[in-house]
């Protein structure tokens, strides 16, 4: 093993970014199909799906935790050519994965009602989301997996196979989407329900492949001599990383949610607009996003090698990407803004929004990149405390006093102005302090093992 510590940096960052391009693509077209369907059937559902993206953004990085945690360790051991230590690492992280979404499922079905109410939702969208959220709950088992299995097929240099997987979820998303939304084929017309279920039943197909491919072709599912001994061992391992991961992660959609009850002051329009925006701007980070997903499995790996000065040649060259790709992105955004904002509506409320939304947030998705690529060497270098803290001063110190302040001043647009100061200093921010650890690190720090 240790594959990703034997090659040139640079070489190695392409070679297990580009196979996941279409892989990031196809994730992020998970939520914009369904955005473009459910838009078609109207701006009420559009606002459901508006309101429902920060529960799922919550839910989503509570697994998240878990999936950084495993795939870091994972890396380490593999960096340090401890297969048996990975395997068992593996196989007790998709045990603890499916115990925590079990615990989601219970958890969030019961209280939909309550839970949106306290978003903003009125008595017009929350049948909607009633409708949406019930199903995928029941499919939490199957969101959660995937996000575990893709980032071990990545530390294990299988990142092309990791692709493959997202690419499947999506085009059998894509199949089902309108053929449940609006009941083609005989099936009957579910509407923004069957966006839902046709997730669940893409997703589904994923996990039992995914599966398949640990077990047989990677040899990382130890699934013989189980002990609980050993299942206690890992988990507080794994909860190392993964505690510090969930409450930085969860941060995004806490300040996602109160952005969402802020705009909600604004009408449904805003909602919907933010909403659908979210979804677009996704895309400007398809390409980063290949490379974001490859480093914490790089840097932990090369970590675990004692191999440091690879990493500070991975963050010069992944942070100077960022910039440069988000100058560029920042641009092309902001001329093409009404184009875009019009494939999802055609209410000029909606649209007017959606444009500001576009042109001014944009030009700080550079920043917002170096902050995220920042937070992966913090985790791959064993200080996902360090990562939490940056999260903080981003969520809690800037973006929401900010976009409170930007909202009473400046009305929605000022909500969107605050979004953009906050991404250029902690962008900033987060680039110093990883430059600094990188000089400081250590090799007994290189040689932990957790």
């Amino acid at each position: 093993m240790g594959v990703l510590v034997q090659r040139s940096v640079l070489r190695t960052l392409v070679s297990m970014a580009v196979p996941m391009l279409a892989g990031t693509f196809a994730m992020n077209a998970y939520h914009l199909t369904d955005t473009w369907f459910v838009s078609r059937l109207g701006t009420l559902p559009l606002a459901a799906m508006g309101f429902t993206f920060p529960v799922i953004m919550l839910l989503t990085f509570l697994a998240g935790g878990i999936a950084t945690g495993v795939t870091t360790l994972v890396s380490h051991a593999l960096g340090r050519h401890d297969h048996p230590t990975a395997a068992r690492l593996v196989t007790h992280g998709i045990i603890l994965m499916l115990t925590v979404s079990g615990i989601i499922l219970a958890a969030g079905y019961g209280s939909i009602t309550f839970l949106f109410r306290q978003l903003g939702a009125d008595d017009a969208t929350l049948p909607l989301i009633q409708q949406y959220m019930r199903i995928w709950f029941l499919g939490a088992p199957f969101m959660a997996l995937p996000m575990l299995g893709n980032g071990i097929l990545i530390s294990a240099g299988d990142s092309r196979l990791a692709s493959r997987l997202i690419l499947l979820g999506t085009l059998l998303n894509v199949i089902f989407d309108p053929i449940l939304i609006f009941g083609l084929l005989g099936f009957p017309a579910m509407g923004i329900a069957g966006a839902a279920l046709a997730s669940l039943i893409a997703r589904t197909v994923v996990t039992a492949w995914l599966l398949w491919l640990l077990w047989k072709k990677h040899r990382l599912l130890a699934l013989r001599g189980f002990r609980w001994r050993t299942f206690g061992a890992s988990t507080r391992r794994i909860a190392g990383f993964a505690i510090p991961s969930m409450l930085s992660m969860i941060l995004m959609p806490i300040s996602a949610a109160v952005i969402t009850r802020i705009l909600s002051r604004f009408g449904n329009e805003a909602v919907a607009a933010a909403g659908a925006a979210g979804r677009i701007e996704m895309f400007a980070f398809v390409i980063p996003m290949a490379l974001g997903i490859s480093l914490t499995p790089f840097v932990s790996q090369n970590f675990g090698a004692e191999r440091v000065d690879r990493i500070r040649e991975a963050l010069r060259a992944s942070c100077s990407f960022a910039v440069g790709y988000g100058g560029v992105i920042a641009v092309i955004f902001f001329l093409a803004a009404r184009p875009l904002a019009s494939i999802f509506t055609d209410n000029p409320n909606v649209l007017g929004i959606l444009v500001s939304y576009i042109r001014i947030i944009s030009f700080g998705y550079g920043m917002m990149e170096v902050h995220r690529y920042c937070g992966f060497f913090l985790t791959g270098m064993h200080k996902p405390s360090s990562a939490t803290i940056l999260n903080v001063i981003r969520v809690l110190v800037l973006l929401i006093p900010l976009s409170l302040l930007g909202a009473r001043w400046f009305d929605v647009r000022g909500v969107f102005w605050g979004r953009l100061i906050t991404d250029v200093v902690v962008g900033t921010l987060g680039l110093l302090w990883v430059s600094r650890v990188t000089r400081n690190v250590s090799p007994a720090e290189q040689r932990q093992e957790a």
